[in-house]
């Protein structure tokens, strides 16, 4: 069995605990991993290192993937966000947000099967703010045909070779009629030139997340900018139980981290509460990416018996208190693992 070196960066409040019951339910099902640990957010602030530390950008370089616990980001000042830093310095161009109903995890809608794929280096993020004068300030959306066609490629390719049914751009081309008019153009685009077989639709953002709340199983993978992608992952996974049942990735040519999308949740750390599930999920994710990438089928069938298995926990009613469950972290863990067994 190959062994995969994967840097693990298990964050800020909660992080460290839901990465430590990751690592046991990835070492219970016998993951060929092998950690290589670093830090970055808070945590590198406290042992005095940059929020980002050059060895840690250094190592995701060197070993390609990277399991990342949720890191703080201060709102309204200080340093910017971790999450950005890394999409901009390792070009982790595609976001990849899957979102589904879960058994055991009651919500308004049931059968939701949807994956948000959003471009992760431009629009609004690209962080190009000025002050023009006094009380007047002004950001800047950047958007170039390059990274419209790169992300409209991966989606479409993703999408074709999971077998599923339908790209969905959501736009604002009506008013953005260059950034976001360049947007559906390069997608339409792809679409016509390289996938004509799948599916294909535009809808303007407002519409689209209004029909979404209507009925979310009319649409299928769903194709974003930046900002868009950002708010519509974040509605998404609460169609189906919140951030704390999904799963992230920020995927590049030659570099992916894999992440839980919530927050760092100081209010309970080290309180032995927090919920594990979505990194679980990411890190499942990241076995399946491992298989993609290196061809390590041992991977995929791994991922497989671990998403079976917190898929029967949830369904037995084993759950953490964010889902209305008694269970602790480590509890949960366990649950997962006995199901690991048999």
């Amino acid at each position: 069995m190959i062994t995969h070196r994967v840097v693990l960066i298990p964050g800020d409040g909660i992080g460290p605990e839901v990465t430590d019951a990751v690592k046991q339910i990835l070492t219970a099902a016998a993951a060929p991993i092998e950690w290589v640990q670093h830090e970055a957010g808070m945590t590198a602030l406290a042992h005095g290192k940059d929020v980002l530390p050059a060895e840690t950008l250094d190592a995701i370089r060197e070993h390609h993937v990277a399991l990342k616990g949720p890191c703080t980001t201060p709102v309204g000042k200080g340093f910017s966000s971790i999450n950005v830093q890394l999409r901009k310095k390792l070009n982790l161009y595609a976001a990849v947000r899957p979102v589904r109903s879960l058994e055991g995890v009651p919500t308004r809608f049931s059968n939701v099967d949807l994956v948000i794929v959003r471009e992760n280096t431009e629009g609004l993020y690209s962080g190009i703010e000025n002050e023009v004068t006094a009380g007047v300030v002004t950001s800047t959306k950047v958007a170039t045909e390059t990274a419209c066609t790169r992300i409209a490629r991966w989606a479409f390719r993703y999408t074709q070779q999971r077998q599923r049914r339908k790209v969905t751009v959501f736009h604002k081309a009506n008013i953005m009629k260059l950034t976001d008019g360049l947007f559906i153009r390069c997608a339409k685009q792809m679409h016509e030139r390289e996938f004509p077989q799948v599916g294909y639709q535009e809808l303007i953002i407002d519409a689209g997340c209004m029909k979404m709340i209507q009925d979310p199983t009319q649409f299928d993978v769903l194709l974003l900018e930046n900002l868009y992608g950002d708010v519509v992952s974040d509605l998404c996974a609460g169609l189906v139980g919140g951030l704390g049942v999904v799963p992230g990735a920020n995927i590049g040519e030659e570099d992916a981290v894999f992440e839980a999308v919530h927050g760092s949740a100081p209010d309970i750390a080290g309180k032995g509460i927090a919920n594990p599930l979505a990194l679980l999920m990411s890190a499942v994710m990241m076995l399946n990416h491992l298989s993609d990438k290196r061809g390590d089928s041992d991977c995929r069938e791994i991922a497989r018996r671990i998403k079976t298995a917190y898929d029967r926990a949830l369904a037995d009613g084993q759950k953490t208190q964010d889902l209305g469950g008694t269970l602790g972290t480590a509890q949960f863990a366990q649950a997962v693992i006995e199901r690991l067994k048999g």
